[in-house]
């Protein structure tokens, strides 16, 4: 629902407040903010308090799914620790000897986003779809507060799924977060990857050191920010409670003309409401993992060197997004002996999947076809 976090240094509250004698102040304000972080957490006031349950969130996916012709299994995967992972399955006999397709969402995603793409992309090749960690229906376990123990827990949550589903190898998609961690994932387990295809992903570029010299940020709004800095990137759509609904359609109103080809009613607002009101899991851990303004602590441009220059790369774009594509450039330059392949849609914002649903398609049947 968010690709990125705006949040500022807590400092800077500090030295706004503090400068101005309000010592006593500054306590009230993060103790308030201590004590609200922590009921948040609390799993036994979302019901009474947000119109949420798993139930709920089960029957909007179903809804979003009740457009994909093909058939398709659900299951929970187990992983470690008692933690599963919910899948979608879509194969048939004449493809099951194909290279499988396996489908990351972004952040705040989930497998019911892809509701547009899985018939067609499922008519040549067994199809796999997964809510990350965190994420949808799968298990949301506290994740560690260190960025790389947490993109780690990520990454490994992905190769044991891989394991018991039994996918020798896989052309690995990811969208925003989900092609931070594709990448991830195949530097470490790069024989179990064919091609990775990357759909505006989000976590490549170091945040710019002329950002705010070029266009700078008043106190005020760097001192909200740094207030609002310890919340997870959702917990207002918690915190207003029977209201979130309303919110995400007031405010989100994009999700639901994306879909309005199969859906003419709120379907998918439910749906992305649901999927964010949840115990914060894979979102903190997505928090932990940035630095203010949403840049990644751990900016996957200066691993690339790491990935295996035989692993061809395709990399997606909206022509209307607002994400940087330079990362795109920036990857081939880095890898001139390797395949990677840029391509842009036209129309598309950064829900590309969504916002152009047969074009994506095509596109990504095609790179598919170069693999096998």
């Amino acid at each position: 629902m968010a690709e990125q976090a705006v949040t500022a240094s807590g400092g800077v509250v500090h030295s706004l407040l503090s400068a101005v004698g309000a010592h006593r102040l500054v306590s009230s304000v993060w103790g308030y903010v201590d004590s609200t972080i922590r009921w948040c957490w609390i799993p036994n006031w979302l019901p009474p308090w947000c119109p949420t349950s798993q139930i709920k969130l089960q029957t909007a996916e179903d809804m979003m799914l009740r457009c994909v012709h093909n058939t398709f299994s659900k299951q929970y995967v187990p992983i470690s620790n008692g933690n599963h992972l919910w899948t979608l399955s879509l194969s048939s006999d004449h493809v099951k000897d194909k290279t499988p397709l396996v489908l990351l969402h972004g952040f705040g995603g989930g497998v019911g986003l892809w509701a547009q793409n899985l018939d067609a992309l499922s008519q040549h090749r067994p199809v796999w779809a997964l809510d990350l960690l965190g994420f949808g229906q799968s298990s949301r376990p506290l994740f560690p507060t260190d960025a790389q123990e947490a993109e780690d827990q990520f990454v490994e949550s992905i190769e044991q799924w891989r394991v018991k589903v039994g996918l020798e190898s896989m052309i690995l998609l990811g969208h925003n977060l989900g092609g931070y961690l594709a990448v991830s994932y195949s530097i470490k387990y790069p024989d179990r990857v064919k091609h990775i295809v990357l759909v505006e992903p989000w976590g490549f570029p170091e945040r710019p050191d002329t950002v705010e010299a070029d266009r700078p940020i008043p106190v005020w709004i760097k001192a909200l920010g740094a207030m609002f800095s310890p919340f997870n990137p959702l917990a207002g759509l918690r915190l207003v409670g029977p209201l979130g609904p309303t919110l995400v359609q007031t405010l989100r109103p994009d999700f639901k003309r994306k879909f309005s080809s199969i859906f003419n009613d709120n379907t998918v607002s439910d749906y992305i409401y649901h999927l964010n009101v949840q115990a914060p899991s894979g979102e903190t851990a997505f928090k932990n993992m940035t630095i203010p303004y949403g840049w990644a602590k751990r900016p996957m441009l200066h691993r690339m060197d790491h990935l295996q220059p035989e692993i061809p790369i395709t990399i997606i774009y909206g022509s209307r997004s607002s994400i940087d594509s330079n990362s795109g450039s920036s990857i081939k330059q880095m890898r001139p002996h390797s395949h990677v392949e840029i391509i842009t849609i036209r129309g598309a914002g950064h829900y590309a999947y969504a916002d152009q649903p047969e074009d994506f398609n095509h596109t990504v049947l095609q790179v598919c076809d170069k693999v096998d």
